[in-house]
């Protein structure tokens, strides 16, 4: 068989395997969460925008909820402003939530926007102040200790977490031929602009719009057991139960939260997708062996991943 000859029948068999997926997730929405190397590296960043117009076009709805912590604290220091974080999270004072809301609702947003758009998409960019899409109030951070006579609450500054989620102006994009990139910034109470974690904002719009699946794209091969075994499909209950043996901790423990909550709240299933991948997305959504850890609420879902 000829090079070229061999190449067709790698392509139909691809086709062959994608199929019944295609079939499975049309009309289905599909929250995909963009962070880590998926964002600064070029080749990946386009083969990210080229696997979400295809899901467009064969009849699925992404959303994409986008992050940007690593362009924050680049543009930070070039403004002489100290980063400071208080638990993973960045304390964010006025000058601080400037530079948030220019990176991520300007240069990061339009870039993610951009590249959908070149790869033949039709993206619109928007934040969680548009339309008062995310509603928000303000995170403190209390920490106790046996030897303190109260608890100590932290004011981290313009930091939120999401009260709810307004559906219709999601709906209103993803029921046409538009693909929306959000930025993760909400609108508290009196108006102030809050800077929230993108993996909890992509939560609570995946539950908010009872999406077949919540993908957040990460910089590891996904969730692991103690003897550093990626685990390919997890019940919430096994999740929970890794939790408890301290087998899942530090940076990865809001994430996994945000995923259970998802699941137990109407999400069909939540991935932890390895970013560093090429088409990383399609690989999850398209193939039997995917790139990361599958999610549901019993473990169903394995070995096919539908």
């Amino acid at each position: 068989m000829t090079a070229s000859r061999q190449s067709a029948m790698n392509v139909a068999n691809v086709l062959t395997e994608a199929l019944p997926y295609i079939r499975r997730f049309t009309n289905k929405t599909i929250v995909i969460k963009l962070g880590g190397n998926a964002m600064v590296e070029e080749q990946l960043n386009q083969s990210f925008a080229r696997d979400v117009v295809l899901m467009k076009l064969v009849g699925m709805n992404p959303v994409v909820v986008h992050g940007g912590g690593p362009q924050i604290g680049r543009v930070l220091t070039e403004l002489g402003i100290e980063s400071k974080f208080v638990d993973g999270m960045r304390v964010t004072d006025g000058r601080t939530m400037d530079v948030v809301q220019m990176v991520l609702g300007g240069l990061v947003n339009q870039e993610i926007v951009t590249l959908i758009n070149h790869s033949g998409g039709k993206a619109i960019g928007l934040t969680g102040k548009d339309g008062g899409l995310i509603s928000a109030r303000k995170l403190t951070i209390t920490r106790s200790a046996p030897e303190m006579l109260e608890p100590e609450i932290i004011d981290i500054g313009h930091v939120g977490e999401v009260t709810s989620i307004n559906r219709e102006v999601v709906d209103m994009l993803v029921h046409s031929d538009i693909i929306p990139v959000i930025a993760p910034i909400g609108t508290g109470s009196d108006g102030t602009s809050l800077n929230i974690n993108a993996d909890l904002v992509a939560g609570r719009i995946a539950e908010e719009l009872d999406a077949e699946k919540l993908m957040l794209l990460t910089d590891v091969t996904g969730l692991k057991d103690a003897d550093d075994n990626v685990l390919s499909g997890l019940s919430a209950a096994e999740v929970r139960k890794l939790i408890g043996q301290d087998t899942i901790i530090g940076g990865m423990l809001p994430k996994i939260n945000c995923a259970l909550s998802a699941v137990e709240n109407g999400v069909k299933s939540a991935h932890i997708v390895d970013g560093r991948v090429a088409h990383a997305v399609l690989l999850e959504i398209f193939t039997d062996q995917g790139v990361g850890t599958l999610i549901t609420v019993d473990g169903n879902g394995q070995p096919d991943r539908l």
